[in-house]
């Protein structure tokens, strides 16, 4: 297991027919591998490094031991645990009820809340976000292709710009239920 104390990860899965779906962005405070360790299964997902960072490793029988001899650290895991599976089916649930592009501005907009850097040059509530198209179209369920109109539609409408890799958002509250919000 991973405490991350630096910088930005990404967790993906990998589909037999090539497809990856972003699963999750973690940062400072946060943990990977946890549920490994809890459940004593492999891990579910891949995690790679989004930017430079640092973390500590942590190991499943220290995990454990750490968790049986601290009731305050266990709940505050178990809270974890509950808050990213409450965020996971809000977002399952989300999949089959929006449109691509409403599904697409809405993890843009998660994103720039939970690890958007503040771009307070660009104004008070705009947030830098490092994601790729295709880890977009991972994480709203659809296409590359889907995500490139979705930007394109976006920038058009004033909401995010591009360059090189970065996005910025200029307001993440406004891409909530984007286009029709």
């Amino acid at each position: 297991m991973i405490m991350i104390e630096e910088g930005q990860i990404k967790a993906t899965v990998h589909a037999s027919n090539g497809y990856t779906s972003l699963l999750a962005v973690r940062g400072p405070g946060e943990l990977v591998g946890e549920m490994a360790c809890l459940d004593g299964r492999p891990r579910s997902a891949t995690v790679t490094a989004s930017t430079a960072g640092l973390g500590t490793v942590i190991s499943a029988d220290r995990f454990l031991a750490l968790l049986q001899g601290n009731a305050g650290l266990a709940m505050a895991v178990l809270r974890s645990v509950g808050a990213r599976l409450r965020h996971s089916d809000t977002h399952r649930a989300g999949n089959g009820a929006h449109t691509a592009r409403t599904r697409i501005a809405s993890v843009l907009a998660d994103l720039a809340h939970r690890y958007g850097v503040p771009a307070l040059d660009a104004g008070p509530r705009a947030r830098r976000v490092q994601v790729t198209q295709q880890d977009l179209a991972g994480a709203s369920g659809t296409s590359r292709e889907s995500v490139v109109r979705a930007l394109k539609e976006l920038e058009r409408a004033g909401l995010v710009s591009r360059n090189r890799g970065v996005l910025l958002v200029q307001n993440p509250t406004r891409l909530n239920g984007w286009p029709s919000g």
